[in-house]
C-alpha cells in the first residue's frame, strides 16, 4: 500500500484502456472467431504471438458483447437526439453518466418527450 507520507502516493493516472473502443457485435465476433482457431494474435502489438488461456476467454465475447452494445445504444440515443453521425460515434465512447444530460437536453429541445 501506497504511504502518503514517504511521497510515494499513487496519483490518479487515465486508464489507457478506457478510450471507449467498440465496435458492431459481429465483426468483432467474425475477428476473434479467426483468433481462436488459429490460437495467434492476428493484429495489435502481439500480432504472431499465442494467445493465452486468458485472452482466449476474453475472445469468446461475453465482456466485448457488453461494450459493444452500450456502445450501439448511446449511438442510437444520441442519433435519435438529433446528432450527427460523428458527434454520435464521438458521444457513444464516452461514459453514460457523461452524456446522459447532454442527450436529454436535445431531445427536449428536439420536440421529443
Amino acid at each position: 500500500m501506497p504511504n502518503k507520507a514517504n511521497g510515494n502516493s499513487s496519483e490518479s493516472k487515465p486508464n489507457k484502456y478506457r478510450d471507449g473502443r467498440w465496435s458492431v457485435p459481429g465483426k468483432r465476433a467474425k475477428g476473434y472467431a479467426e483468433e481462436r482457431k488459429a490460437k495467434v494474435h492476428k493484429w495489435g502489438d502481439k500480432e504472431g504471438q499465442e494467445l493465452t488461456p486468458y485472452e482466449a476467454g476474453m475472445r469468446s465475447g461475453y465482456l466485448q458483447c457488453q461494450k459493444d452494445h452500450g456502445g450501439m445504444f448511446k449511438y442510437g440515443q444520441a442519433r435519435d437526439a438529433g446528432f450527427s453521425k460523428r458527434e454520435a460515434g464521438q458521444m457513444s465512447k464516452r461514459p453514460w453518466k457523461e452524456i446522459k444530460d447532454k442527450i436529454e437536453n436535445a431531445k427536449k429541445n428536439k420536440g421529443g418527450r
